[in-house]
């Protein structure tokens, strides 16, 4: 079971969070007068960012900025374009994050219409004795 912090120690964990990203994060401010579920989102966060040292800090961020675009989480955005400037992240490779993510969310919109397309067509081609293949329908006059 997780032990509750004193208000000092919430305090501490949020300073060394604003030392690592230059500030705090919203969603990190709110959490501060629930000291229980603060602690437990820290402690996930650590997990994933500093128990594995595969990626470094700057692909780290990148990585941030894609996913927080591909979500529309304009906060999120914000804050990770804002830490990868103080880290020296260049202007180009932020942008390149931001439209990779594009175009996975865009491929991924496709994706779902296409099959919604393709599903219709086949419930169409079944019910008029059309092919479910090559969802070509038969028309009978």
């Amino acid at each position: 079971m997780m032990q509750q912090c004193s208000e000092d120690e919430v305090e501490e964990m949020l300073e060394q969070i604003k030392q690592r990203y230059g500030e705090v994060p919203y969603i990190l401010t709110r959490m501060r007068n629930n000291p229980k579920l603060l602690l437990s989102k820290i402690l996930y966060d650590a997990a994933v960012l500093d128990g594995f040292n595969h990626i470094d800090a700057k692909t780290v961020e990148l990585i941030s900025i894609a996913v927080a675009s591909a979500l529309k989480c304009r906060a999120c955005i914000d804050l990770h374009v804002r830490a990868a400037k103080r880290m020296g992240i260049s202007d180009e490779a932020i942008m390149t994050s931001m439209l990779i993510a594009a175009s996975l969310s865009n491929a991924a919109v496709l994706s779902e219409a296409t099959r919604s397309l393709a599903d219709a067509t086949d419930d169409e081609a079944s019910q008029s004795g059309g092919c479910p293949e090559c969802r070509i329908p038969v028309f009978e006059e």
